[in-house]
């Protein structure tokens, strides 16, 4: 494959092997591809850029739901809602798709704050689900990461009643990611679509409802990651900035190179030296929830 060489950090071109392209309920589509150099340096936060098909130049960028070093193996979720991600659809096992990655700065977790909510809504759920299962490895910090994920359609997967007890969950908020649970991590669903079990409303209204139940000392312990549309990822800033918790966002943009040449995906963020444009592909995804929402830490102060 091509690009095997690199240093810890760098980022590979690719040529990956399409191992399965499945169909998931809501839309979405799990995509697993060998890319053995991309799965050893992958961390949660970071993206691929691939080609969707031979007849696209343009790359799409496509967060990473989970890289399994030992098979070299990683995995993508996504929908099928433009041309590129049309075209991925028909992409078969064998074949070859050309990705450059990994990209991006990744989360970084307070070691000083244990308790991590991940917070994911929709086709942002997979690098939540990439940081808790990274937390869960073997970790010199103890940490205790809570998913919580929302979705207005379908969930990609088959919600199943949790066996993980939640203090401060809402009264019959039981809906859980299988896969989660599998590995030992706690994970509640919020839907406005009625689904059984999860909670009515916004994910991020389900975080302020657990939230508003915790102490002083295990707020204290707390920090929160969230990845998704715009408004939740404002909406979560909001939650963080009312309980005085530090929070990291893994912004999505639209971007054309995914390499930081363009500056196609630039952001306003706040810094000590006054407003500054940051490049989502390269300076982020993953950036400070206050600097990118100042205003809503400086009215909760």
């Amino acid at each position: 494959m091509a690009g095997e060489a690199g240093a810890p950090g760098s980022i590979l071109l690719q040529d990956a092997i399409v191992d399965a392209n499945e169909a998931l309920p809501g839309g979405h589509y799990l995509l697993r591809l060998t890319a053995p150099g991309i799965a050893a340096r992958a961390r949660p936060g970071q993206f691929v850029h691939l080609r969707c098909g031979p007849d696209l130049p343009m790359r799409r960028p496509l967060s990473i739901l989970r890289a399994t070093v030992h098979s070299g193996q990683i995995e993508l979720l996504y929908k099928a809602v433009g041309v590129g991600t049309r075209q991925l659809v028909t992409r078969q096992r064998g074949e070859a798709i050309s990705v450059l990655g990994p990209i991006g700065k990744p989360f970084s977790p307070d070691p000083g704050r244990p308790r991590v909510l991940a917070i994911g809504g929709g086709v942002g759920m997979p690098p939540m689900l990439f940081l808790a299962q990274t937390l869960r490895s073997p970790q010199p910090v103890p940490w205790q990461p809570l998913l919580l994920l929302g979705s207005e359609v379908a969930f990609p997967f088959q919600p199943r009643p949790s066996a993980m007890l939640v203090d401060g969950m809402p009264q019959g908020i039981i809906a859980a990611l299988p896969l989660a649970e599998d590995w030992g991590i706690p994970s509640r669903l919020a839907s406005g679509q009625g689904f059984p079990g999860c909670y009515e409303g916004h994910v991020t209204q389900l975080a302020d409802a657990y939230l508003a139940t915790l102490g002083a000392d295990v707020l204290a312990q707390t920090q929160i990651a969230a990845c998704g549309p715009t408004p939740m990822l404002r909406a979560a800033a909001a939650v963080a900035a009312r309980y005085r918790l530090p929070a990291q966002l893994c912004l999505e943009e639209h971007m054309a190179c995914g390499v930081g040449g363009c500056a196609g995906c630039v952001v306003e963020l706040a810094t000590p030296d006054g407003s500054a444009m940051a490049r989502v592909c390269v300076d982020g995804p993953v950036f400070d929830a206050a600097a990118v929402y100042p205003e809503l830490f400086t009215a909760s102060a």
